[in-house]
């Protein structure tokens, strides 16, 4: 379809900006994929062909509306398998958010000195992805699917049929990612400036809250930001502990660590 097609004409200040999808790395994609799946009850929506073309293999979870992304590189010389090895499997890769405009977005973006590194199109899917090096901590990622402002409508990433997997019982939204860095509050303002929107101090952490889900800033021990952690809504978080126990993937705090992340889980209510 053509652009316009997929890029009405909206201010990002006032735009729709949801956090949807998470992606992280995996040296080994279905050991991770089976613990993310038995730990927090979720089922696998799409496995997308696209991504070989990146030398990548990849899965889908949705958490009610929202992703979990894991990707797996198939060959060397991936930018995900680089990723691996710099950060040693330690840290989230990317967060993704929808919204109405992304090329609105992608023209501020630029504005201010952040480049695109990547831009997708195909069907009723655009896609603009930021050079993790000018955003610091993560890539982030725009994007629409047409029909897409329901949140249980199209979304192009997750495949043609994602509603049929969700599963309620245990895991319900994802409530934010965590970034961790050496100054939040500086860190944080560079994040606002991008997706245009104001920080707040909650629970004394920077925080981008979006229309849905949000963005915590969190001191971090490394020299550099990096994504180091997500918040889910559960219905039973003693349930999910004592899963991540059954895999070996409770970490020293406490929390759950999968995928090379740490896993906050609130309980729903």
């Amino acid at each position: 379809m053509a652009a316009a097609a997929v890029q009405p004409a909206v201010d990002p200040g006032r735009d729709r900006l949801r956090l949807r999808q998470v992606c992280l790395v995996a040296a080994n994609l279905a050991a991770e994929a089976e613990s993310i799946r038995r730990i927090f009850g979720l089922e696998v929506c799409y496995r997308d062909p696209n991504v070989a073309r990146y030398g990548l293999e990849n899965v889908l979870f949705p958490v009610g509306t929202d992703f979990i992304e894991i990707v797996s590189p198939t060959q060397p010389g991936t930018a995900a398998g680089r990723f691996l090895e710099r950060t040693g499997g330690r840290c989230g890769y990317m967060v993704i958010m929808d919204c109405n405009a992304p090329l609105v977005r992608k023209a501020h973006c630029e504005s201010i000195g952040v480049r695109t590194a990547n831009l997708i199109r195909h069907d009723s899917y655009l896609g603009v992805q930021l050079h993790p090096k000018d955003t610091g901590g993560a890539m982030l990622e725009f994007n629409r699917t047409e029909g897409g402002e329901d949140p249980m409508g199209p979304y192009a990433p997750a495949g043609p049929a994602w509603q049929k997997a969700i599963r309620r019982e245990t895991s319900t939204r994802m409530l934010s990612a965590e970034i961790e860095c050496p100054e939040p509050g500086a860190f944080s303002a560079r994040w606002a400036a991008i997706l245009q929107r104001p920080v707040s101090l909650e629970k004394d952490a920077p925080t981008i809250r979006l229309d849905t889900g949000s963005i915590r800033f969190l001191p971090g021990t490394g020299p550099q930001a990096v994504m180091a952690g997500i918040e889910l809504e559960v219905i039973d978080r003693e349930r999910v502990l004592r899963a991540a126990r059954e895999f070996d993937c409770i970490g020293t705090d406490g929390n759950v660590q999968a995928c090379g992340i740490r896993v906050r889980v609130t309980e729903a209510g």
